[in-house]
């Protein structure tokens, strides 16, 4: 499980630091918000202290009407040494009597112009995919169309090789080599690089490549929710590989399952193209379209008409 501090947050959402600065380090643990309505007006009987506190127009002007003596209460109830952050939407003025509460327990005061309910949606999203289970693969995760192919298989098969010639397609690069799955729901894999790998492509025989400056901005992104993988394994005469394509096969990673596909590497075989066709024909599953199915339904109404007929002049 990898964490997230309030300075994660600060500089993925470029929010702007209001009060607080000593606590910009303080840990996040729990994804969900909380609008602190009911403290405010004095019901702290079930106040969540260890979350992210967001105020919004409603919560401040409804603060803003309580006498003096009351705002400076709850400013000091609200802040306690195990809240991590207060967050003001909306660009509301932040008030003094929060200010000196945090200032004096050490608690990052952050401001934003975003609308609170959206600011709460990003927040809880970024947050939960960064406490999310993580688990470390051996691959290259790449966007194709859309869709993340995590392309799997032993060094040296041609992984990498494979990457660059999609991203001088027009496909884009999320990691090579290693790559940081994090499982943010049931069967939802958010696949990125190590920071230190961001970009970068290995290639034997010319060394580390930087995607970003070769191709541009465009070739690259920062992460990818992975919803196919295809291994790369050398070809082997003696096994049979799949050919019509109507079993479906699946890589368990953690608690969640994505589809898979063998894919054969012998020399002759475009990998890229076969991966870019893999991708677009997955995608059409999830349309409905299944290529494979439909043959064999045809061919299951043609071998039944030729039954039907050798029957029928078996009888006259």
């Amino acid at each position: 499980m990898s964490g997230v501090t309030v300075k994660d947050i600060q500089e993925r959402f470029d929010l702007e630091l209001l009060a607080g600065a000593s606590g910009i380090d303080r840990t996040v643990e729990i994804s969900d918000i909380s609008r602190p309505g009911l403290e405010m007006a004095g019901y702290f009987d079930f106040y969540t202290r260890t979350r992210i506190q967001l105020l919004g127009k409603t919560e401040i002007s409804f603060f803003e009407m309580l006498p003096e003596a009351l705002r400076i209460e709850r400013m000091n109830l609200l802040c306690t040494p195990d809240t991590p952050a207060f967050v003001l939407a909306h660009g509301v003025a932040l008030p003094p009597e929060l200010e000196a509460a945090a200032e004096r327990m050490g608690i990052t005061v952050l401001g934003a112009d975003v609308p609170t309910t959206r600011l709460s949606g990003m927040l809880t999203n970024f947050i939960a995919g960064r406490l999310a289970p993580m688990k470390t693969l051996h691959g290259v995760l790449v966007d194709v169309y859309g869709i993340g192919v995590l392309i799997t298989g032993k060094s040296g098969v041609g992984k990498s090789e494979t990457a660059l010639e999609l991203v001088k397609r027009g496909h884009r690069l999320i990691a090579d080599d290693s790559v940081e799955i994090r499982e943010v729901a049931k069967n939802i894999l958010i696949g990125s690089p190590p920071p230190l790998l961001r970009h970068m492509l290995e290639i034997r025989g010319v060394g580390i490549i930087d995607i970003m400056t070769l191709f541009g901005a465009s070739s690259v992104k920062d992460d990818k929710r992975i919803v196919l993988a295809i291994d790369l394994e050398l070809w082997d005469p003696e096994k049979m590989y799949d050919r019509l394509g109507v079993d479906e096969d699946k890589l368990k990673i953690m608690d969640s399952e994505v589809t898979k596909l063998v894919v054969p590497v012998r020399p002759g075989r475009n990998l890229s193209v076969i991966i870019e066709v893999a991708a677009m024909d997955y995608r059409l599953k999830t349309l409905g379209i299944n290529a494979a199915e439909e043959f064999t339904n045809k061919l299951d109404a043609v071998i039944s008409q030729k039954a039907a007929a050798a029957e029928e002049k078996g009888i006259h």
